[in-house]
């Protein structure tokens, strides 16, 4: 397997953190005052050069009100239609 970065899962996780915030309505600057970071660190989540631990992915998905459950199940659905 390729580094990370090049793989669908990694396309598919920053497309969904980016809908998640655009949802909420929140601005990237907002976005990163809420997690209490900067919002270059937002931009690089968003860009893909920040690598995301489970601890922060669950911040994130507290911020945007949705349960890590929740995002990772779109996740592996949006996975799944990849696939077919």
């Amino acid at each position: 397997m390729g580094s990370s970065i090049y793989r669908n899962e990694h396309l598919v996780l920053l497309r969904l953190l980016r809908q998640y915030r655009t949802e909420s309505g929140m601005t990237q600057g907002e976005f990163a005052k809420a997690l209490n970071r900067p919002q270059s660190f937002v931009s690089d989540m968003e860009r893909g050069s920040r690598r995301l631990d489970l601890i922060q992915l669950r911040d994130i998905c507290d911020v945007l009100n949705i349960s890590l459950l929740d995002f990772i199940s779109r996740f592996e659905a949006e996975l799944a239609a990849l696939e077919q």
